[in-house]
């Protein structure tokens, strides 16, 4: 017995595709899609313990801390912003609000000064992921 393939074609007329944005914006969102990394279970939480802990960071791992708590910072003020989360509650706008200027300064020079600033970044962390869990706009606690 000898199967035959029915021949290519397209009978039916097709319009021209009309693409959603400009070039420039789809390689954006290309681009956006390509570097995004999920919200993963557990390392915030490691991550602020590590930070709030009571062994002082030395310099090295100040730097190290400030770059991993700036990226959770971005995750969760995202998802606060996306779930609305910070047009239903005060706090947590105030929140995403300290998260953004946190993560928008330089780390200081001064050692003292910059565990200071990377343990106000850990601390604003675990205030807003404990408000985006109460609002629901997390599916659960990492």
């Amino acid at each position: 017995m000898t199967d035959t393939m029915p021949e290519p074609g397209w009978t039916h007329p097709v319009r021209e595709a009309v693409l959603p944005g400009s070039t420039q914006g789809l390689e954006r969102l290309l681009e956006r899609v390509q570097n995004w990394a999920p919200y993963v279970d557990g390392l915030l939480l490691d991550d602020v313990a590590a930070v709030l802990d009571d062994h002082v960071p030395d310099e090295d791992e100040v730097v190290e801390h400030a770059q991993r708590l700036g990226s959770h910072l971005m995750r969760l003020v995202n998802l606060a912003v996306a779930s609305r989360g910070d047009q239903r509650d005060r706090e947590v706008a105030d929140l995403v609000e300290r998260g953004r200027e946190l993560r928008s300064q330089e780390l200081p020079g001064d050692h003292a000064q910059a565990v200071g600033h990377i343990r106000r970044m850990a601390w604003t962390l675990n205030e807003l992921l404990e408000l985006l869990v109460k609002h629901q706009c997390l599916t659960a606690e990492p």
